[in-house]
């Protein structure tokens, strides 16, 4: 637990927090709205007799109390997906409409990308982007279990993601979840903070600051792009915020989150972020029994 100490000032009640990164992460699987409907998942689990309750912020969140979440039917024939209940934060702030054209701009193993899909109604685009193969294979098994249709997959690196092969210009939204130091999933993977060091967290910051100013980039004039981590790291949280705030025409827009969460910090060792990251929000794993997750909402403005 020394890589945590580090967050001590950062957190509310540091004992809580303790408490919550030492326990087990409950099972949470996603209803997927292109097969099925929430109701007919519900009756479907039931009818194995599997144990679930509806997360209160997200209907289409069931938390298994018991099983795992691929060891049922529904989640075989592609009505279900596992998906950590944070997780489905950032596609549900970056709130699509029908239609559009997105990026999901380091979208493997595909959680967000099916989800986005889903909030399409399958209609629209979703450009899945991503630079690991091996992660590609995973992301495309993935929609296809699913059932999706509206996904365009691209083997590339996020910072220098070309919009040639696509009719359009540029996207409508953007999500950035971008690779990180990963310290917030700690709950499902205790060795995660084994390897950690400040020289990982800052080079990874470096990557995420550009990928981050790519979206921008991508994004057309009034759009949206969300940028979110698994990871307490301010260096790549509101550091990353303050680079691209600085360097590309963007502002950071408020949003609702019925979740427990803080606000962003504007000041971490020594360094000054502009007052306008508090506009992101923290959620650390004892809010709300969760994963640790951050999440920021940007509007393009030229």
């Amino acid at each position: 637990m020394n890589v945590l100490e580090r967050y001590e000032p950062l957190v509310d009640d540091v004992e809580a927090f303790y408490d919550a990164c030492r326990r087990s992460l409950p099972s949470v699987v996603r209803v997927n709205t292109i097969k099925t409907t929430v109701e007919r998942a519900k009756r479907a689990l039931a009818a194995e007799d599997i144990a679930f309750e509806v997360t209160e912020w997200n209907p289409t969140l069931f938390r298994l109390l018991d099983d795992q979440p691929g060891a049922n039917w529904p989640y075989v024939h592609g009505w279900l997906h596992g998906q950590e209940e944070v997780s489905a934060v950032p596609a549900r702030v970056l709130d699509p409409d029908p239609g559009e054209r997105i990026w999901d701009a380091c979208a493997a193993p595909g959680s967000k990308t099916t989800q986005l899909a889903a909030l399409l109604g399958d209609t629209g685009l979703v450009v899945a982007t991503d630079n690991n193969l091996g992660r590609i294979s995973a992301l495309r098994s993935n929609t296809e279990r699913l059932g999706v249709t509206n996904v365009a997959v691209t083997a590339e690196d996020a910072r220098t993601h070309s919009l040639k092969p696509f009719p359009q210009a540029e996207y409508d939204r953007a999500l950035v979840d971008a690779p990180c130091s990963c310290e917030g999933t700690v709950r499902k993977n205790p060795d995660v903070l084994e390897d950690w060091t400040v020289e990982h967290v800052e080079g990874i910051a470096s990557v995420q600051k550009g990928a981050l100013r790519r979206a921008v980039q991508a994004t057309r004039e009034g759009g949206t792009v969300v940028y979110s981590t698994c990871t307490f790291a301010p260096e790549e949280n509101e550091a990353v915020l303050d680079h691209v705030l600085d360097a590309e025409p963007c502002r950071i827009e408020p949003f609702d989150l019925p979740l427990e969460h803080t606000s962003g910090v504007t000041a971490w060792h020594g360094k000054q972020f502009d007052p306008a990251v508090q506009g992101a929000k923290r959620i650390y794993p004892h809010h709300n029994d969760t994963g640790g997750f951050f999440c920021a909402r940007l509007a393009v403005t030229g």
